[in-house]
């Protein structure tokens, strides 16, 4: 097992080159799924488990690994499959997504595979939205290709740990909370959840949550205004992008606002369940103006009001 991760600090920098890596591994089925080998912290055999009275049915309970106490959430029951009938092979993989760190129960440990965005397709929409899937990718078996499934954890997280997106009074600006009618903000990421989360949060505000699934979407959505003669820069607020989606990440995106000579002054802000330190280079290195880590809505209210005090300031001169 410690083979399989082993050099996983060595792969973080993939991130920023459209690039990615995956932890395959089974659910006591056929199915073969995944997980960002970015968000994985180590893979390790099942410790002992101790139950916690009351928990949520999906949390299996605590561990103690190195003096931390980790909650489980048995990954096959989040996920509403049905339970395994013979369980073997289980191990737990410890992942950090939104400053939080919890294990997951999981089968059988395939590899680690190496793979650009482009290769990841987003989940077909005639599914319907009850399903656990951010993306899909496929790998050759015996000279056949084999469907991945990669996990939406920000949805099986928020199915466990009720998030709170009802926005104080104390937070609100008064001076400018008018001001919010009417302004439209760019959001891309790829999973519905994470969609939602901000958009239930900032529409309370009066804005207009234009969604966009992934980075390629969101610049085909921009340069489609710019190409019909619209001030994107005037248009938009800001956009605020997931950092790691299908078809295109949020740094190649920002890259590529960057590069546009129509759009290159949009305030963007990368909003990410990924390390915030590391990030933070990122930010810098892409030409960010702002990182915020999910999901903090008190924050990402913050950020937006920052932002409109600048556009009126700036509209004010």
């Amino acid at each position: 097992m410690s083979g399989v991760l082993a050099s996983v600090d060595k792969r973080t920098q993939l991130v920023g080159e459209n690039r990615l890596e995956l932890l395959l591994f089974y659910l006591h089925s056929r199915h073969l799924f995944a997980l960002n080998v970015f968000k994985v912290k180590e893979v390790v055999k099942l410790p002992q488990i101790s139950k916690i009275p009351h928990a949520h049915p999906k949390v299996s309970g605590v561990v103690n690994i190195r003096g931390e106490s980790i909650p489980v959430i048995d990954l096959r029951r989040a996920i509403n499959m049905p339970d395994a009938k013979h369980i073997e092979d289980t191990n737990l993989v410890i992942t950090e997504y939104n400053r939080t760190v919890q294990g997951f129960l999981i089968g059988k440990v395939d590899q680690i595979i190496n793979m650009t965005w482009s290769d990841i397709m987003p989940p077909p929409t005639a599914i319907g939205k009850n399903h656990y899937l951010t993306a899909l990718t496929k790998v050759k078996r015996d000279g056949q290709e084999q469907l991945v499934e990669i996990i939406d954890v920000e949805k099986v997280l928020a199915e466990i740990v009720e998030y709170e997106v009802q926005i104080s009074e104390d937070i609100l600006d008064k001076s400018i909370v008018n001001e919010f009618a009417g302004r439209k903000i760019l959001h891309a990421d790829d999973s519905p959840t994470a969609r939602k989360q901000v958009s239930d949060t900032l529409s309370q505000l009066g804005i207009e949550i234009i969604p966009a699934r992934n980075g390629l979407e969101a610049l085909e959505m921009l340069k489609g205004w710019a190409d019909q003669g619209k001030d994107v820069e005037k248009e938009l607020l800001m956009v605020i992008t997931d950092a790691e989606m299908p078809a295109m990440d949020g740094y190649r995106l920002t890259h590529e606002i960057r590069n546009d000579s129509r759009m290159k002054n949009l305030h963007i802000v990368l909003n990410t369940s990924l390390s915030g330190s590391f990030n933070q280079a990122l930010v810098e290195k892409v030409g960010c103006n702002a990182f915020l880590s999910k999901f903090q809505p008190i924050l990402l209210v913050e950020e937006v009001q920052a932002r409109l005090k600048a556009v009126l300031e700036q509209d004010s001169q």
